[in-house]
């Protein structure tokens, strides 16, 4: 069942979101070569708890860490680690900030250093497959209706959109319905009505779009070891439009 959220409810979402954000304008200027994804990690959940913030994937089905960081052909769910990030890598940094009871998505993807022109534009064009899904979360439209936008956008670029790993509905629960695909047919799929709020995170890699599951059972990686890039939002469905709420 959708849980459709009210103005107010939007709003309590919004200030998680707005946290999160900040918090990943911070990263930004941390991640570089010889610094690790566990640093990463410690930082994210001291600034949250400065916000009167938890880490809501913290204990989730038993994953230990605050963030997800997941590197070079990891697709998501990599486990912060002592090793250190290299010039030239690409590291996603997935965070669920839980902010009074009220839940905010954000990933995004960094580069690290100076990264290979064809890894700047993989990260590029995931961003961009982003905000065209985005511009599709309107009153009326289908699920089916983003997922197409996402999917014909990467793959014009001759990459491809993972299938095994989809947004969701969020609000007090960081994983409700709907199931948000990123690939698809226009048309199809559940119709978006107003007080949905969602993620939309495309997963888009350079190669094939088959992901396999490491011996932890947490670690997605692409089956070819290809790179693999992920943007993420929380984006309200209101009358006005998309209301992203996990940006600035």
């Amino acid at each position: 069942m959708v849980i459709l959220k009210s103005q107010s409810q939007i709003e309590k979402m919004a200030k998680a979101g707005k946290i999160l954000a900040a918090c990943h304008k911070e990263l930004a200027k941390r991640i570089a070569p010889g610094v690790t994804t566990l640093e990463i990690d410690r930082f994210v959940e001291g600034y949250l708890a400065k916000n009167e913030c938890t880490a809501e994937q913290k204990g989730y089905n038993g994953y230990p860490f605050a963030t997800c960081a997941s590197v070079n052909d990891v697709i998501c769910h990599g486990f912060p680690s002592r090793a250190s990030l290299k010039n030239g890598d690409l590291v996603t940094i997935d965070m669920v900030v839980n902010h009074k009871g009220w839940l905010a998505d954000s990933a995004w993807t960094y580069e690290v250093g100076t990264v290979a022109p064809e890894v700047h534009l993989l990260i590029s064009v995931t961003k961009e497959a982003l905000y065209i899904g985005i511009e599709n979360a309107v009153i009326g439209n289908r699920l089916g209706d983003i997922g197409f936008a996402i999917q014909s956008h990467a793959e014009a670029q001759g990459f491809s959109v993972v299938r095994d790993y989809t947004g969701h509905g969020i609000g007090q629960k960081m994983h409700e319905s709907p199931t948000v695909l990123h690939y698809g047919e226009p048309g199809k799929g559940l119709r978006l009505k107003e007080g949905m709020v969602i993620t939309i995170e495309p997963m888009i890699n350079v190669g094939t779009y088959k992901a396999k599951t490491d011996a932890d059972g947490w670690t997605v990686r692409t089956v070819d070891g290809s790179l693999s890039a992920q943007f993420e939002h929380t984006v309200a469905i209101t009358s006005e439009g998309p209301m992203i709420l996990t940006e600035q």
